[in-house]
């Protein structure tokens, strides 16, 4: 399986960029960079003309560290991975867990980029990403990132789970305001690759998942409901109160159709799916255990992957 897996084997669906496409970004970038080096230094030998030979050595040595070394360093800080060279090839640089880059990260990828890239004329950073898995030259290794592909054609398995129908309209007053992206994320990737994980690190993975989601939010997951479903079942309310904003253009707030919030032991009609008028609202006991009761309850086991609760 290729791509990026982090320590609690998330299979993040990172594609790692390989020698060609790479080369083409580098000689983007090189190409900017010394255009901007030659015209600076053109500058500064018409500035520094009346000045000696030690001064004028000293600020030629400044402006090509601050070129050629200090401005790749801070473009990759300042856009997380992204030079210009990678922007227009696709690519991007991350951690090895696949998060965002930081100013040590471009520091230690600078450094050596000095020795493999501007020294050897880039022979041996072709050398090690050749031998490299995952395309890694030696700054990547030194400071535990990589080169990713971002335009990656969407697969089939990035598609979420449908949380199981007796959680459908369960979670319709949870306030979810107070949950960060960086954590919807992460729910998002572990939904989307569940079934490629250890069954037991997966649960582990979902537990501790729903753990800061209940910390987040300050309701509890329903009595005897697996992780997974919860999961699920929250992210589904989520994408529903963004669809109603979006094509309705009411409040991202907890309620449903009107904009109210429900009450705790009530189920809105649009967010279960149920029949009845539009807005209607009927009590919770009406979605039992194994789905919705009445003429037409789904027959037989839900087609989610997540089993009921017993």
């Amino acid at each position: 399986m290729n791509g990026v897996v982090t320590g609690d084997a998330v299979y993040l669906g990172l594609q790692p960029a390989r020698l060609p496409t790479r080369a083409l970004a580098l000689l983007l970038d090189t190409v900017v960079v010394w255009t901007v080096y030659l015209l600076l230094t053109l500058v500064l030998v018409i500035a520094t003309a009346g000045l000696d030979e030690a001064a004028t050595a000293a600020i030629n040595i400044a402006s090509f560290v601050l070129v050629l070394v200090g401005a790749p360093i801070a473009v990759e800080t300042l856009t997380h991975g992204r030079s210009l060279g990678k922007l227009a090839c696709g690519l991007r640089v991350v951690r090895e867990d696949g998060g965002p880059i930081r100013f040590r990260h471009a520091l230690m990828r600078g450094a050596m980029g000095v020795v493999e890239i501007l020294m050897t004329f880039g022979v041996v950073a072709c050398i090690a990403s050749l031998v490299s898995e995952r395309g890694r030259r030696i700054g990547d290794v030194f400071a535990g990132t990589l080169v990713v592909r971002e335009r990656v054609a969407a697969s089939s398995a990035m598609v979420l789970p449908p949380p199981p129908p007796w959680l459908v309209g369960r979670f319709a007053g949870l306030d979810l305001s107070a949950v960060p992206d960086g954590l919807w994320l992460e729910i998002r990737q572990y939904l989307t690759r569940m079934r490629q994980l250890d069954p037991a690190i997966g649960q582990r993975l979902a537990e501790r998942l729903a753990d800061e989601l209940v910390a987040r939010t300050g309701a509890p997951p329903p009595p005897g409901v697996p992780a997974a479903a919860y999961l699920a079942g929250v992210v589904a309310e989520r994408q529903a109160r963004e669809a109603r904003r979006v094509f309705t253009g009411s409040a991202p707030g907890a309620g449903a159709g009107s904009g109210t919030a429900p009450g705790p032991g009530r189920v809105t009609g649009g967010a279960g799916g149920g029949c009845g008028a539009p807005g209607s609202s009927r009590p919770a006991g009406s979605v039992g255990p194994t789905g919705p009761t009445g003429p037409s309850a789904p027959a037989g086991p839900p087609a989610t992957g997540f089993a009921p609760p017993v």
